[in-house]
């Protein structure tokens, strides 16, 4: 499959017709041990299925170590800012929440993930507001399954039109 990112950023107006339309695929990225060590140093979440990479080797069933569900959800706003998906024009866009969030497979220390994203809905919620709900997969290089599927809810600001 070809990628379908935007050269150019999508208008508030393009996004509100785009309804079922894919938005984009990222460029691939690799969850490393040491970002699962920086991500488990943040959190306080040092289970040694993340971060014993030896007694992962020989206790866990993945035989390696395996990022945090949440470090691979949390991946996601970074991905979709890369897809250049936020249209040019917004003031400001803030996380909302995430509706129907399933983990499906680990993600393997090591492992590269990009992530594919389709426009559900653009709400409108006042003068220049939008409430973007949007549904993304996560996949793994080389892997059959999806290492999660999530409803991102954003919420974005249109930059103001300054009078002359």
């Amino acid at each position: 499959m070809t990628e379908t990112r935007p050269r150019t950023p999508p208008t508030f107006e393009q996004l509100r017709m785009m309804s079922g339309q894919e938005l984009g695929v990222s460029d691939w990225t690799t969850v490393d041990q040491q970002r699962i060590d920086q991500f488990a140093e943040c959190t306080g979440d040092h289970q040694w299925i993340h971060v014993d990479p030896e007694r992962a080797k020989r206790q866990s069933p993945f035989r390696t170590t395996i990022a945090h569900g949440y470090l691979t959800l949390s991946i996601i706003g970074a991905l979709a800012l890369e897809m250049g998906i936020v249209p040019e024009n917004t003031q400001a866009a803030f996380n909302y929440g995430f509706d129907k969030v399933r983990f499906l497979a680990p993600v393997k220390a090591g492992a590269r993930i990009r992530l594919r994203t389709t426009l559900l809905s653009m709400e409108d919620r006042g003068p220049g507001q939008y409430l973007m709900k949007a549904a993304n997969t996560v996949e793994i290089e080389g892997e059959q399954k999806p290492a999660l599927t999530a409803e991102t809810l954003v919420m974005m600001y249109e930059r103001r039109k300054r009078a002359s």
